[in-house]
């Protein structure tokens, strides 16, 4: 298990870039995208889709992990436009922080979730020495279970953040 870091928060998220991608702190006009993707029938994975009040405590929550935890989720742009995030979650009730992202639609197919997870592993190993991330994954989400196999993962048998999640390891040692 891995503890919650105690002696590390960031009032904001650092700024990583990959080779097409700047990783950053969420903003408040950052929610319009998840409100989109939350409302939408993509959500479904989710638990959604979510009212626009839902979806606005969903994201505070997200968001405030910063402070409160010292990690949470990155906002992506590429060439200035928002794609999509990726980031680390705990909300009360997950074993364990969780890997996790979402595109938008007009990112879809195009490698950006998988490029900004790897850079955001990469920055997990380096900043808390974590030796794995998981992914808790809905057992019908069978494009972002092909991901995280894609990424390196693998299925173990581990609790997830709901009793049916499938739920796949990736190991961070070689990752930094």
């Amino acid at each position: 298990m891995i503890a919650r870091p105690q002696h590390i928060a960031f009032a904001s998220a650092p700024v990583l870039k990959t080779g097409r991608l700047v990783l950053r702190m969420p903003r408040f006009d950052d929610f319009a995208h998840r409100l989109a993707f939350y409302a939408s029938d993509r959500a479904i994975w989710e638990g959604g889709p979510f009212t626009a009040e839902q979806a606005w405590r969903i994201f505070a929550s997200e968001v405030g992990q910063w402070p409160l935890m010292g990690f949470g989720p990155f906002s992506m742009e590429m060439d200035g436009a928002y794609v999509g995030e990726v980031g680390i979650y705990q909300p009360e009730g997950y074993p364990e922080p969780e890997l996790g992202w979402f595109v938008t639609e007009a990112a879809e197919g195009r490698g950006i979730a998988a490029e900004g997870a790897r850079a955001v592993m990469v920055w997990a190993r380096e900043t808390f020495g974590w030796d794995h991330i998981d992914n808790y994954i809905d057992p019908g989400n069978a494009r972002s279970i092909a991901l995280a196999l894609r990424l390196g993962g693998s299925r173990v048998e581990a609790r997830g953040a709901d009793p049916t999640d499938v739920v796949i390891r990736h190991g961070l040692r070689a990752a930094a």
